[in-house]
């Protein structure tokens, strides 16, 4: 099977670019303020071999939006947008993917929430708070939805019933770990991905923003099912008190962990928080 290569940390190149994301949006505070940024993000990745660009719609809700004081045309236009951006860049490289980003509940709370999944909504009350963004980015024209940073069964639940209410809709789902087994709230990984077993509309499950030390266990856990994206994080670890990162990262070494997941089944791999175009750069080199 043909390896995919996808791109790396959106928000750690807009930061590296100057870009303050200091803010409960995110990198989607630039769909508003500075959206040729994302743009050239997006390119960068592709320009680094990337084969997949995932949109800056991670942390773009509507409610999020309205709580900025936007409307929902407003708000519904910057979601587009996200698509828009992404694939302009996809254009501009001479072809790609767009994969938009359908961010957990847990990113709109922006309390941590996406690595424990400790929620506050029911499977019905999550399903009715993705709904709308599902449809709009859905509507856009991108070539995916990448459900991603998922920390919860429940949440997981609700997706499937998404996917099952939009039949035209391909996705990947991309859970968020706590060690080699078990996804964020404690669920066996194995019974999460059991979700979207034998799913057409499904063409990867695997998991994304998780320590890269986790990846082999769990890509071999998930192996011989359906395809296996996997996106970890660059290593280092988040200090939520003092809001900063701590620890060291290696491209190279990374590239070289990237030629083990595959070996272990993974067919779409690439780099969530703190990786860069570097990453990528590794990932191909040490894919091909």
């Amino acid at each position: 099977m043909t390896t995919l290569v996808l791109d790396g940390g959106l928000a750690t190149q807009l930061e590296r670019l100057g870009a303050d994301l200091r803010d409960e949006l995110w990198s989607a505070r630039l769909l508003m303020e500075e959206p040729e940024l994302i743009r050239r993000v997006h390119a960068a990745y592709f320009a680094a071999g990337a084969d997949v660009a995932t949109t800056a719609s991670y942390q773009a809700t509507l409610p999020g939006f309205a709580r900025r004081g936007l409307d929902q045309a407003r708000s519904e236009e910057l979601i587009r947008l996200s698509v828009e951006l992404a694939a302009q860049a996809r254009d501009e490289a001479g072809g790609g993917l767009v994969a938009a980003s359908v961010g957990p509940y847990g990113a709109y709370l922006a309390n941590g929430a996406e690595y424990t999944g400790d929620y506050d909504l029911d499977e019905d009350g999550l399903y009715a708070w993705h709904l709308p963004r599902w449809e709009i980015l859905a509507s856009a024209g991108p070539d995916l939805l990448a459900c991603e940073t998922i920390p919860s069964y429940t949440e997981a639940r609700a997706l499937a019933r998404l996917l099952a209410a939009t039949p035209g809709v391909k996705a990947w789902v991309s859970f968020s770990c706590r060690d080699g087994e078990r996804i964020s709230d404690g669920t066996p990984i194995a019974e999460a991905a059991a979700l979207f077993t034998g799913n057409p509309q499904v063409v990867a499950v695997g998991v994304n923003c998780t320590a890269p030390r986790h990846m082999p266990t769990l890509v071999r856990t998930l192996s011989g099912g359906l395809p296996v994206v996997v996106y970890p994080n660059s290593g280092e670890t988040w200090d939520a008190g003092n809001r900063r990162w701590l620890g060291l990262t290696d491209p190279v070494e990374f590239g070289q962990a990237a030629k083990e997941w595959q070996q272990a089944g993974a067919s779409l791999i690439g780099g969530c928080c703190r990786t860069t175009p570097e990453h990528i750069e590794q990932i191909r080199a040490h894919l091909t």
